[in-house]
C-alpha cells in the first residue's frame, strides 16, 4: 500500500500511517485503510488490529489540498459519505481495533481514532476538531461521535472554539482510555492488543456486536440480543475450554471455534 504500512505480528495486524509530514487523511489513504480491513477480516490468524502513525503525528487531519480539487457541494458531500462508510466499518468491525495516538489527532485524524474500539494516547498529544477554523464542519461523523464520548457541552465547546485538548485531558473527558508518556504509548498499545488476542475470538466478536446496541436508545433490543449471543457463545468449543480451564486452574487456549 502507498501510505499504509501493514504487517501481522503475534495475531495482531499492525498498520502504520506513513504520509509525512502530517499523515493527512487523503481519499487514497482512507481507501487503503478500507483495503486493510478487508485483507484481515477473515484471517483466522488475526485477532486484533492496531493502527498508529509514523513520524510526528498519528494524523493531523484531512488533506486540505485535496479539498480544492472538489468542484461543488454535492461532490464534497459524497467525499464525506465515503469516509463515513469506512469509519463506520471500523466501529462495527468484528475484530477489535486499537488506535495508538501520539503527537496529534486532529480533524479527520481524531474522527479515525474515535471510530476505533479503544484509544491509547500520549499524555501531550493534541486531540480536536478544528474544522470551524476553515469555515467547515466535521465530515467523517466527528460531530456525532465526539458528544457520545465527552458529552454535548464539552463537544460544543471543542467544536465551536476549535481548540484541542491534551491526551491527559482526553482521559478525564472519556475520549480515550489511557494516556502514557509518548515513548511508551505504542508499546502499551501492543501489550493491550496481546492481552485481548488471548481471549476467545468467538466471545470477542459477540461482545463487539453487543456493544453496538448501546449506540441506540432501544435498550430492550440490546438485552434481547445479549441473550441470543449468550446462548450461541456458550455452545462454542472456546466456552467449554474456558470453563474447563477455570475449573482446572490453568490458562485457557482459545481456537476461535
Amino acid at each position: 500500500m502507498g501510505f499504509l504500512s501493514c504487517k501481522i505480528e503475534n495475531q495482531i495486524a499492525l498498520a502504520a500511517i506513513q504520509r509525512p509530514p502530517a499523515n493527512a487523511l487523503s481519499s487514497e489513504l482512507v481507501a487503503e485503510i478500507d483495503e486493510w480491513l478487508t485483507s484481515v477480516e477473515h484471517d483466522a490468524d488475526v485477532r486484533v488490529l492496531l493502527i498508529h502513525g509514523e513520524g510526528r503525528f498519528f494524523s493531523a487531519g484531512a488533506d486540505i489540498k485535496e479539498f480544492t480539487e472538489i468542484k461543488d457541494g454535492k461532490a464534497f458531500g459524497e467525499h464525506a459519505k465515503k469516509g463515513q462508510r469506512v469509519f463506520e466499518r471500523i466501529e462495527t468491525f468484528s475484530k477489535p481495533i486499537i488506535a495508538s495516538i501520539h503527537g496529534a489527532a486532529l480533524g479527520g485524524g481524531l474522527e479515525l481514532a474515535m471510530s476505533c474500539h479503544i484509544r491509547y494516547v500520549s499524555e501531550t498529544a493534541k486531540l480536536g476538531l478544528p474544522e470551524l477554523q476553515l469555515g467547515l464542519v466535521p465530515g467523517f461523523a466527528g460531530s456525532q461521535r465526539l458528544p457520545r464520548y465527552v458529552g454535548i457541552p464539552k463537544a460544543t465547546e471543542m467544536l465551536l472554539t476549535s481548540e484541542p485538548i491534551s491526551g491527559a485531558e482526553a482521559v478525564q473527558w472519556g475520549l480515550v482510555n489511557q494516556a502514557f508518556p509518548e515513548e511508551e504509548v505504542f508499546e502499551k498499545s501492543k501489550a493491550l492488543a496481546r492481552k485481548i488476542a488471548k481471549k476467545s475470538p468467538v466471545s470477542v466478536k459477540a461482545a463487539l456486536d453487543l456493544l453496538q446496541y448501546a449506540k441506540t436508545a432501544d435498550f430492550q433490543q440490546g438485552v434481547d440480543k445479549e441473550a441470543e449471543w449468550f446462548g450461541e457463545v456458550f455452545s462454542s468449543k472456546d466456552a467449554k475450554e474456558g470453563i474447563e480451564a477455570f475449573i482446572q486452574k490453568r490458562t485457557p487456549v482459545f481456537k476461535g471455534e
